[in-house]
């Protein structure tokens, strides 16, 4: 699964999601991806649920690309413990997502196998999840402002 080789301090703030995302909001590489409706927190072994059911669905035909990486520390402290005694030990790893961010983009095969693929990533992910087109993102954009 996804997580840093190494970081700078091993334990971190929970800090806020909020807002929408400025960055890694158009598709970049491919010409299908997803994009988040809602602002969450995705674990690595999410991420990789969903990558392993595009690339079983496209056949290994195609290229995914990943956007986003879990690099920020979660910690949990253990069943029965009472409070204080500093903080838990890290449990998992998570990728932030604001909404707007696409998460994951597929290039290669034809439409109606990108989107099934797409589809399938999005049962595998906690939040909301669109399945877009680059023309869709790039029309949006131009809405926007």
């Amino acid at each position: 699964m996804l997580m840093p080789k190494r970081v700078k301090r091993r334990k971190q703030f929970r800090g806020s999601m909020a807002g929408k995302a400025t960055r890694g909001n158009q598709i970049s590489y491919g010409e299908y991806g997803i994009v988040a409706l809602e602002p969450c927190w995705i674990k690595s072994n999410q991420i990789e649920a969903a990558r392993v059911a595009m690339t079983r669905h496209i056949k290994r035909g195609g290229k995914v690309w990943i956007k986003i990486f879990p690099d920020k520390p979660v910690t949990t402290k253990p069943l029965g413990t009472r409070m204080g005694s500093g903080k838990g030990a890290l449990e998992y790893w998570v990728a932030v997502v604001k909404p707007g961010r696409v998460m994951f983009e597929i290039a290669g095969v034809n439409e109606e196998t990108a989107r099934e693929a797409l589809r399938l990533a999005t049962h595998k992910l906690p939040c909301k999840c669109k399945v877009v087109s680059k023309a869709d993102l790039e029309g949006g954009a131009a809405n926007e402002n």
